[in-house]
């Protein structure tokens, strides 16, 4: 058991390491930085979880060289979605996520750990398989979400977590209106096929410089950003990159439609999706598979508009969403 001088020490030099930056609520947002820990095995494991976040596809991707190491099957890595090494505020960062857990899981319908839940995004965000619960990946990653949310109480969701809420259309989106707003806003990057700018060449586990957003090496189908109200809402506050939360260059209806443009392109099926959300009152309005607790057709589910499917919700399923 570590003296308690220790860990009060090292607790106040991981306090100093992450200053706060104000926004315009004047709530404070961290800034870690994983440099300034004190030297020895806690900061080697953080720095070891921050390369895994950062560059998934070279440690655990399915190009690196010892087959054993390919858990993920895309090319994609972490902060492919939780920007800046998952600090960026409003862009799904990992600022406070530690202390939420254990937490209830709605498609699992239980109660699940930190661990649980980046197994998850293994198997749905990148497509691939579980990381070993106790491995030394695992330790890592818990690590460096850990160092991320120093200082935020345990059970605060700090503002900035997630994405910013996006009004609702009172309309289907249109993925042809949005094919035009991805080709004038998204293509440069993202390339107008879609599948993303390399760093490198296929095989040489160096991932992507842009990631692909649909594709055989994009996420699959299970995963949360495909579904529209997530992804409409992500894409408002970060996109194009650069974007800041409070100045967004797309409008509402852009955002809605390119999101849907995105989300209905070919990309890896999930297997036994209708296994998700057991309790089907407490599925997500925008989950675009069936079954629902409601009569809405599998169309107004994937694409809107939701407000009708969230006025016909009894007030128990509306509270459980």
């Amino acid at each position: 058991m570590r003296p308690i001088g220790i860990c009060l020490a090292l607790g106040l030099a991981m306090l100093a390491s992450v200053p706060v930056a104000h926004g315009q609520t004047g709530e404070s947002w961290p800034q870690p930085n994983a440099e300034s820990l004190p030297a020895g095995a806690f900061k080697d494991t953080v720095l070891y979880g921050r390369k895994l976040f950062n560059e998934t596809y070279s440690v655990i991707g399915p190009e690196v060289r010892d087959p054993s190491m390919r858990y993920s099957g895309n090319n994609l890595s972490c902060q492919s979605c939780h920007l800046q090494s998952g600090t960026q505020r409003f862009a799904i960062p990992m600022i406070g996520v530690y202390g939420l857990f254990p937490l209830y899981i709605a498609r699992e319908d239980e109660v699940r750990t930190l661990e649980e839940r980046i197994e998850g995004c293994m198997e749905r965000s990148m497509n691939g398989r579980v990381l070993p619960l106790g491995g030394k990946e695992m330790k890592a990653l818990l690590a460096y979400v850990q160092f991320l949310s120093t200082g935020v109480p345990v059970g605060k969701s700090p503002e900035g977590r997630g994405s910013p809420a996006l009004p609702l259309l009172s309309r289907a989106a249109d993925p042809k209106r949005g094919a035009d707003v991805y080709q004038a806003n998204c293509a440069a990057c993202h390339q107008a096929d879609g599948h993303g700018k390399r760093n490198g060449v296929p095989g040489d586990a160096k991932g992507y410089l842009y990631p692909p957003l649909w594709g055989p090496d994009s996420f699959n189908d299970g995963a949360g950003m495909h579904r529209l109200i997530a992804s409409a809402s992500f894409v408002r506050a970060n996109m194009p990159f650069g974007t800041h939360y409070d100045a967004p260059a797309l409008s509402v209806e852009d955002a809605w439609d390119v999101a849907a443009y995105i989300n209905t392109q070919d990309r890896p099926r999930r297997s036994s999706l209708d296994a998700d959300y057991p309790t089907r009152s407490r599925k997500p309005v925008d989950a675009p598979f069936p079954p629902f607790a409601d009569k809405f057709p599998l169309e107004q589910h994937r694409l809107g508009p939701f407000q009708p499917i969230l006025d016909a919700q009894t007030p128990t399923s509306a509270t459980a969403r």
